[in-house]
């Protein structure tokens, strides 16, 4: 049977704001992408969110972004690649030492938001993140889109990569993703996200805003834990793989 990872950005929390509903979701996922206090969470969400994966056995990967709380890391920095390099090592550095504390596991390493898609196509950029993720984590497995520079990077430098592919956000013709606040670039819809998750993963396809099929490689699937429909995303999606033959399974 052929599988698929189910991924969840999760640990967004901050302080004494609650975004998500990461102990809800857990369950029907097979990783998660905690947040490491740059974009996102803190130390004490950080804690939580590790041992939460613990409890599902749900493997745990670290989600490093741009230095931007008030912006959830969405919005474009002019950095350069040594200091994303530098960033990210910090941000690897500070969840795995949760993990270690935990016994578990770093399982991988996922760029979010802004830096994930200046990354995609800044072969520099992307280079940086790979390094820092084998310097920090050595063993851990690049999280990267689906035919991006960060899988070439990737390989170029001998990482384990797995490529990426989102349910709940739309694509572009060239395979990147729509940009937020431009028509199409949200999946809001149960039944229409379903559907593109199989296309993805049966298929290796996927339906761009303009209509043209995309190839991709669809080794894990994408659901944003900050998103209104995140649960009931994660619960269809987890019983319509499996029900179309698809296992779902952390790579």
């Amino acid at each position: 049977m052929p599988s698929i990872d189910l991924n969840c950005d999760l640990g967004e929390s901050f302080g004494a704001y609650t975004i998500g509903m990461d102990a809800e979701v857990l369950p029907f996922v097979s990783s998660a992408n905690i947040a490491c206090g740059f974009h996102a969470g803190d130390p004490s969400v950080m804690q939580k969110s590790v041992l939460l994966c613990k409890k599902y056995g749900v493997q745990v990967g670290a989600h490093p972004g741009l230095p931007d709380l008030q912006g959830f890391g969405r919005r474009k920095m002019a950095i350069s690649p040594a200091e994303a390099e530098a960033d990210v090592i910090y941000q690897i550095g500070a969840l795995k030492a949760f993990c270690d504390a935990a016994g578990v596991p770093l399982h991988h390493v996922k760029p979010h938001g802004a830096l994930y898609n200046m990354a995609a196509k800044d072969p520099e950029l992307a280079a940086a993140i790979c390094r820092a993720v084998k310097a920090a984590a050595p063993e851990a497995m690049l999280l990267a889109l689906s035919g991006s520079e960060m899988i070439r990077a990737a390989q170029t430098l001998g990482l384990r990569v797995c490529s990426e592919v989102f349910a709940d956000r739309g694509y572009r013709p060239d395979g990147t993703l729509v940009p937020r606040g431009k028509s199409g670039a949200m999946i809001e819809n149960e039944e229409e996200a379903i559907a593109r998750v199989l296309q993805m993963a049966k298929q290796g396809t996927v339906c761009a805003i303009d209509g043209s099929a995309v190839a991709l490689q669809a080794d894990s699937v994408c659901v944003h834990g900050d998103g209104p429909k995140a649960l009931a995303f994660v619960r269809k999606i987890s019983a319509a793989l499996p029900a179309a033959g698809v296992e779902i399974k952390a790579q």
